[in-house]
């Protein structure tokens, strides 16, 4: 089974390329980045498509800026909506399972308890706002589709919360936002559940096992908020000698930390969906971050 990716220099990206379930499920991962794939070219999206012939596509690429996306709203929208589309044309004219990774942000985080895949969408801001339209042009492109919301993602691979807060370690004191609320996601596990929903949507001799197409949640196990996350980061990066100091961390509120796209106060998600589709729990972010910072030392 031939699955493309797109993104791949990404942080979930990235993770395909040494995704241990891929080898086991019998995966050929085609992994593409932007110089290869650039999915803003609907011409470019056949060509490769047609050349590669994958039985699924993983769709990773993405404009994650989120306060630059503010006053780069032409190329926010070109790569997290265009380019969908684009793959979901194609997609669709070929008969080929689409798996695109979408986000919190297109919720504006003002709910009580974690929100469900049928809670209307309210984006604050354009980065939100172009992965909506993004949901939007695959969701009425193309039917076999799954569209992963998915947030606060952490990895090996490119940049993340995780790498920003060992960059700062070395300051004696941080204030940390503490009054913005969500459940970290490994990047890994998010690859993994891209790779389940494709072998299972493109298996054409198991056709009773394929979960329904539609929009799924995906994060992690355990809520928290950025202070108390940027703590358990110094924590376990002291107990594992990736620093020999922390920074003592003052939790603040997101007023005296101004920026200039609006943050959802509330980015917990739901994940019953997609634990009944396939039979899986939701990230455990803690025994990511032990993986990340081993690897990274």
């Amino acid at each position: 089974m031939k699955v493309l990716v797109t993104g791949a220099n990404g942080q979930v990206g990235t993770e395909f390329t040494h995704s241990t379930l891929a080898k086991k499920l019998g995966i050929n991962v085609i992994s593409c980045d932007r110089n290869q794939l650039d999915i803003t070219n609907l011409q470019n999206v056949q060509q490769l498509i047609n050349e590669h012939k994958p039985h699924a596509i993983i769709n990773t690429a993405a404009y994650t800026a989120v306060d630059k996306a503010e006053e780069d709203s032409a190329t926010a929208y070109a790569i997290n909506e265009t380019g969908p589309a684009n793959l979901a044309t194609v997609c669709n004219q070929l008969s080929i399972p689409l798996i695109h990774i979408s986000t919190d942000y297109v919720f504006n985080g003002n709910k009580q308890g974690a929100y469900t895949e049928t809670d209307t969408p309210d984006p604050q801001g354009i980065y939100g706002k172009s992965k909506l339209a993004g949901e939007l042009a695959v969701s009425t492109t193309h039917n076999m589709h799954y569209i992963l919301r998915v947030a606060w993602v952490f990895g090996e691979y490119g940049n993340n919360f995780v790498k920003t807060m060992l960059r700062l370690a070395q300051n004696e004191s941080l204030n940390i936002v503490s009054d913005q609320f969500g459940s970290p996601t490994w990047a890994k596990d998010i690859a993994d559940v891209c790779l389940l929903l494709a072998s299972k949507a493109a298996d054409k001799t198991n056709t009773t096992n394929v979960p329904e197409f539609g929009t799924y949640h995906y994060s992690g196990d355990v809520k928290t908020n950025w202070s108390d996350f940027a703590q358990a980061i110094f924590d376990s990066a002291i107990q594992n000698e990736n620093i020999t100091s922390k920074p003592q961390v003052s939790a603040i509120p997101t007023s005296e930390y101004p920026t200039p796209a609006k943050r959802p106060n509330n980015s917990t998600l739901n994940c019953e969906k997609i634990h009944q589709a396939l039979n899986i729990n939701s990230s455990n972010w803690q025994l990511g971050l032990q993986h990340v910072l081993k690897e990274w030392k």
